[in-house]
């Protein structure tokens, strides 16, 4: 029998769990092992919530709601409606089934078990094969800085719909916070790296700031492909577009690969792109990086196989 290909996917949410289940599609051809984001965390009514992690999971469990990209799919909302009875802030939705995850994660954690234990847990119990892993079991929560002060990110993102124009962002406690030695090992060990098509600054910049992490990745044997999040000058989901430019960066693939050769040297072999951006690949070779194009519009299972199956193209990669 032949050996799997070992995949490791730098992932948000959204846009990273759809990548992920595009891989998980290609069954034992590919052995999956997803990096999620926790700089989106937060404590809400005495609970511990990790949003893209838990994104990746219930949507490779095949429980997400296809229709807002977040939550559990035929939610109810009976716990929802009384917090608000009690005059408690609902502005961050957390559905009846949802909440049993935090629950879970809470008091593990309390108990002393390590975040990547309890995710570890929570995935084999809803039967998920791939390995998802929190970039780190340390603190980090991603502020940033608007035209109201800094803010905390998801009251940013959700409470603000995202609507302000961010100036700057920063990653608190990212100074003392490690990458887990699961992390690493899976940078190390991976046949190929996929870096989402996932916020840059705040979806992927969180894992890649973790000391420790770019130096396994560039010193990694496995090539480094980034999916871009732009297509035709526009986010595929999210603030990215808007992002990037009060960041001051053209919304452009050439301008996601101006980002990741700027601050990230040497880090990304490859930048696909969609075919709609072909024109820009002289622009993305120009900076050091291997332009290439795929469907990257990912919105169905048959899209997400596809690209999976073209990632695996793009980098040389057959099943042994």
């Amino acid at each position: 029998m032949s050996a799997s290909i070992r995949v490791t996917l730098l992932a948000g949410g959204y846009g990273g769990a759809r990548m992920a289940h595009g891989f998980a599609l290609l069954g034992d051809e590919v052995a999956l092992t997803v990096i999620g984001n926790t700089g989106d965390d937060l404590e809400l009514h005495g609970l511990r919530i990790s949003p893209d992690l838990d994104t990746v999971m219930y949507t490779l469990a095949g429980l997400a709601n296809a229709e807002t990209g977040w939550g559990v799919r035929d939610e109810t909302w009976s716990a929802a409606e009384m917090l608000e009875r009690y005059g408690e802030p609902t502005w961050f939705k957390l559905g009846d089934r949802d909440l049993a995850t935090h629950i879970i994660r809470t008091a593990r954690l309390a108990a002393g078990d390590r975040l990547t234990d309890v995710t570890r847990h929570l995935t084999r119990a809803l039967g998920i094969g791939a390995a998802l892993l929190p970039m780190t079991d340390d603190p980090v929560r991603t502020k940033v800085r608007t035209s109201e002060g800094w803010l905390n990110f998801q009251d940013y993102f959700v409470r603000r719909r995202h609507q302000d124009d961010v100036h700057e962002v920063r990653f608190d406690g990212i100074e003392t916070a490690r990458p887990t030695p699961e992390v690493l090992a899976a940078v190390e060990s991976a046949d190929l790296v996929v870096i989402a098509p996932s916020n840059p600054y705040v979806s992927v910049a969180p894992i890649l700031a973790l000391g420790g992490v770019l130096d396994a990745l560039r010193a990694a044997s496995a090539p480094t492909i980034a999916i871009s999040p732009i297509v035709g000058g526009e986010a595929l989901r999210g603030p990215a577009a808007q992002m990037m430019r009060s960041l001051g960066t053209e919304p452009s693939a050439r301008g996601i690969a101006a980002h990741y050769s700027g601050r990230y040297p040497n880090l990304v072999d490859t930048l696909v792109i969609d075919e709609t951006d072909a024109a820009e690949a002289d622009a993305i070779r120009a900076r050091g990086i291997k332009p290439a194009t795929a469907g990257i519009i990912i919105a169905t299972d048959e899209q997400q196989r596809r690209l999976a199956t073209d990632l695996l193209r793009i980098a040389g990669l057959t099943p042994r």
